[in-house]
């Protein structure tokens, strides 16, 4: 059994707005009292390890790394989600939004088909108590594909819909504006060979041009009837990022210029970009550097994206990549700001009366290491 009680003494504990040397106790799974300096009873030694709010991930596609562990492979999707869950709790993820594909656009996309029989799988190991996170739905909607919207609509129908993402990732625009990179990516993962390349941006186009309008307009209504956040998904121009203020988006995610990512963050929305990006210092595809966004000062959230340890790694390298960045200014990318741009409100903080989401950091070496994680005061890591 969980104590219903605890108390976390000796830490170096990062709130929202500043870094402090003390102590915090739990209650029946929420945060009772926070202090500086000597705890007023024995509790969990931290060591001056950093204890940081749970991690908030709205954006991961990891989970396909073990449904698909090999081309042409399937693995029990019951199992791929177990073994997908230990490793974002690992990371210090307590709240995670799992990003499952909606809308084939190739013969060779199957995953597409199959959110529904994931979301099925975690539903049925969230229902035996075996989810050490707390999972969400992003569906991440290819407006262009045919049957996007009878999709995401049959699966509204039996399962809540948490996050929304509107795609488009039709040839000579947003992600692949450059068609020799997307060539380059493509072929490079097998999603088309050399030899059929331009025959696929043909037909991509003309299913672009027949389908995408209308689906947009579809899946934001949607959306806005089942209550989920809206994200627009790679903004490259001012007039993407229009078109995503007139649907009601909140989420500027991964835009891939700055000129977008500066006007989606004048214009309220939140910019989320990857974390990978900003370790390895700067985009996959050539597109705009989340560091220079930082720098900016229009950057407002982090994804994981496909590496789920790169968030912490992100933080705790950030105060290093942008002058007048603190630690927990960083934080906050992970934690709070994305808790706030889906309703979260009690979580993403160390703060009185939330949710004791908590993971306990050594940085004794040149990366954090996650030392334990605690979702609503039960230890899960």
């Amino acid at each position: 059994m969980e104590p219903r009680e605890f108390l976390f003494e000796n830490a170096r504990i990062v709130l929202a707005d500043k870094l402090i040397e003390g102590w915090l106790a739990v209650t029946d799974g929420r945060i009772v009292e926070i202090g500086a300096g000597r705890a007023p009873g024995r509790g969990i030694d931290c060591r001056e390890d950093f204890l940081l709010p749970g991690l908030v991930e709205l954006h991961t596609d990891h989970l396909e790394a073990h449904v698909t562990p090999r081309p042409n492979v399937r693995w029990n999707p019951i199992a791929a989600v177990v073994a997908y869950d230990a490793q974002i709790a690992a990371a210090g993820i307590t709240t995670v939004f799992d990003s499952l594909r909606v809308g084939q656009v190739s013969p060779s996309d199957t995953l597409s088909s199959e959110h529904a029989s994931l979301a099925a799988a975690i539903r049925s190991v969230r229902e035996v108590d075996m989810l050490r996170a707390d999972h969400r739905t992003h569906l991440r909607c290819e407006i262009a594909a045919p049957d996007v919207v009878a999709m995401t609509r049959s699966f509204a129908e039996h399962s809540p819909i948490d996050l929304l993402s509107l795609m488009d990732h039709t040839p000579g625009q947003r992600q692949f504006r450059d068609l020799a990179k997307m060539r380059a990516y493509y072929t490079k993962h097998g999603y088309v060979t050399e030899r059929d390349f331009e025959r696929f941006v043909a037909e991509r186009l003309q299913m672009h041009e027949a389908h995408a309008v209308a689906n947009r307009r579809d899946l934001v209504k949607l959306a806005r009837a089942s209550g989920a956040a809206i994200a627009s998904h790679d903004d490259a121009t001012t007039e993407h990022v229009e078109e995503a203020i007139a649907d009601a988006v909140s989420i500027a995610e991964f835009p891939t210029t700055s000129e977008a990512a500066n006007a989606s963050h004048t214009a309220g929305l939140s910019v989320l970009m990857g974390a990978p990006n900003l370790v390895r210092g700067g985009s996959h595809s050539g597109n705009v550097a989340a560091a220079e966004l930082a720098r900016d000062g229009i950057l407002d959230m982090l994804s994981s994206d496909y590496v789920p340890a790169s968030l912490l790694l992100a933080a705790f390298e950030l105060p290093h990549l942008v002058p007048g960045f603190d630690l927990a200014a960083a934080v906050r990318l992970i934690s709070k700001n994305p808790a706030e741009a889906t309703g979260l409100g009690d979580r993403g903080e160390l703060a009185l009366g939330k949710r004791a989401d908590l993971v306990r950091v050594n940085k004794g070496g040149s990366v954090p290491i996650v030392r334990a994680v605690w979702r609503e005061g039960r230890r899960v890591v």
